[in-house]
């Protein structure tokens, strides 16, 4: 069996399961998921290493992270200046590389390869594999077309319902008002999360609707259950 699992399409129904299985796990936990930060108590509870280094380009296009699965570690570029400056930004990087570890990494299969290697044998490993994000456009692909396009949509829409459970948004939309930016952008803090990531989770949701080129927002009537 791979360190990377088999590739499998995955509904966003699956995807939101899993996100909420995690956050019901963490609960009760000294990583009990409190808002901001959550992405980074997922890291904790998962017995994840993070550190920020020097990432290099792939394919000529910048890097925002990095899991290496058998070392249980993510990596985030300090080279970006979006990742200094917007923790927004950074709490979406890290949820997408937790999605890479619950979507598509063996993690049994990765325990087991570091215990052999612990073992007083010689023993003969393949390099070790990693996934990765760019920074760019990839991040939000609306039509993923390739497997790695698929791969990279699926880890961020995990994140997207780990950084913004509809729970939350639930008991956010009764003190807030969805059509006032003024309260999107208070409720985007409180979640530390971007705007744009917000405003596309609540689109996506169909609970509100912001024509392309406009800044008027308006409640969608297809209402708020699942």
């Amino acid at each position: 069996m791979s360190v990377i699992k088999t590739f499998q399409f995955l509904s966003k129904e699956k995807i939101e399961d899993l996100a909420n299985d995690l956050l019901m796990r963490m609960q009760g936990t000294p990583n009990f998921p409190n808002w901001p930060g959550v992405a980074e108590r997922a890291v904790d509870f998962l017995k994840l290493g993070m550190v920020w280094d020097k990432i290099p380009n792939q394919n000529g296009r910048p890097v925002a992270a990095r899991i290496y699965p058998t070392q249980r570690l993510i990596e985030i570029n300090e080279d970006i200046p979006k990742l200094q400056q917007d923790p927004g930004f950074v709490e979406s990087t890290i949820a997408h590389e937790v999605g890479h570890w619950v979507l598509h990494i063996n993690e049994e299969e990765a325990d087991g390869i570091v215990e052999q290697l612990e073992l007083p044998l010689d023993c003969v490993t393949t390099e070790q594999p990693f996934l990765c994000r760019d920074v760019g456009e990839r991040m939000a692909l609306s039509s993923p077309k390739t497997q790695a396009d698929w791969v990279e949509w699926q880890a961020q829409y995990f994140a997207s319902c780990l950084l913004m459970p509809r729970y939350k948004l639930e008991e956010a939309r009764k003190k807030y008002d969805l059509t006032k930016w003024s309260h999107l952008y208070a409720l985007r803090k409180d979640l530390g999360v971007t705007i744009s990531n917000f405003t596309n989770r609540l689109q996506d949701l169909g609970w509100i609707d912001i024509p392309k080129g406009s800044k008027q927002i308006y409640l969608r009537n297809t209402g708020f259950n699942r």
